[in-house]
């Protein structure tokens, strides 16, 4: 995007999209998603290359993977807005037969889609086999994951984190959405992690913070030094300090909204938090 201005107004029309794409189905996860927004809409505008037409082998670009499939909200919005499919589908979202279903999926052929993710724990191996393959290629281009920290508590990871270390598999940028957060509490209430940056270098990973991780010029600062990072030997971790909801008081800052969606009052009141900018669906 051209200037700050134009992604200060996409975060804000993405957030709009979330929360009236839950409610209109009375389902979905709108914390996460809202936490993710500035992230998601970087990403995809300021930090990946990325090429205009999808194809689901994805040489010569860079590639991103959602792990923690839950927050399709947020994927679904950046990805219309960057003009993979018509703004218009995400009035789709859960219905029967759509494109567009509660965690992502392959098999209706959906651009941007390359995995079906939401069975959590899963999406860092998935994206190692991308990262080695770009390496067999001779593709110089990047590969990018997104984890919920609560997600990091299922035991695949971990193999996937060790051997991503053992292996030396530099061409990988997985970042963590620290929120504190997950669906039955706070982390450290469910299952206490530690100290997560010990633990990534630990297993040979080269770890970077994003203290405030829903700032749009911390987040493209951050994964620029994280770019600059890669090609070094080691995998590289950032662990994304959120907010779950933000941007929505109300959801801001607590777990009860990981899977809730907002009653008609609520919507209004999260639209009034944030004006219409690019138009909605």
């Amino acid at each position: 995007m051209s200037n700050k201005q134009q992604l200060n107004d996409l975060v804000v029309q993405v957030r709009r999209d979330i929360v009236r794409m839950v409610h209109k189905v009375n389902s979905g996860h709108p914390g996460g998603s809202l936490g993710c927004t500035e992230f998601l809409a970087a990403l995809y505008n300021e930090i990946m290359e990325v090429k205009d037409e999808f194809k689901m082998d994805g040489i010569g670009e860079d590639l991103f993977f959602l792990s923690n499939g839950h927050i399709s909200p947020v994927f679904y919005s950046v990805l219309s807005r960057k003009g993979y499919f018509p703004v218009e589908e995400l009035s789709t979202f859960r219905l029967i037969n759509s494109r567009l279903q509660g965690h992502p999926t392959t098999h209706e052929g959906l651009p941007g889609i390359r995995i079906a993710s939401g069975s959590l724990g899963q999406g860092m191996s998935v994206a190692l086999g991308a990262a080695e393959a770009k390496k067999l290629n001779k593709d110089s281009h990047l590969v990018y994951t997104l984890h919920g920290d609560g997600e990091l508590q299922e035991g695949q990871n971990w193999e996937a984190i060790m051997y991503a270390g053992s292996k030396k598999i530099d061409n990988l940028i997985s970042t963590v959405d620290y929120n504190g957060q997950q669906i039955d509490g706070s982390t450290k209430e469910v299952m206490d992690m530690g100290d997560l940056k010990a633990k990534f270098e630990a297993f040979g990973w080269d770890v970077l913070d994003i203290e405030k991780g829903n700032d749009l010029e911390a987040i493209i600062e951050g994964m620029n030094a994280a770019k600059a990072k890669t090609g070094k030997g080691k995998p590289v971790c950032v662990l994304l300090h959120t907010v779950m909801g933000n941007g929505v008081d109300f959801m801001m800052g607590t777990h009860e909204w990981h899977g809730k969606a907002p009653n008609d009052a609520q919507l209004e009141s999260a639209l009034a938090q944030n004006p219409e900018t690019l138009g909605d669906y």
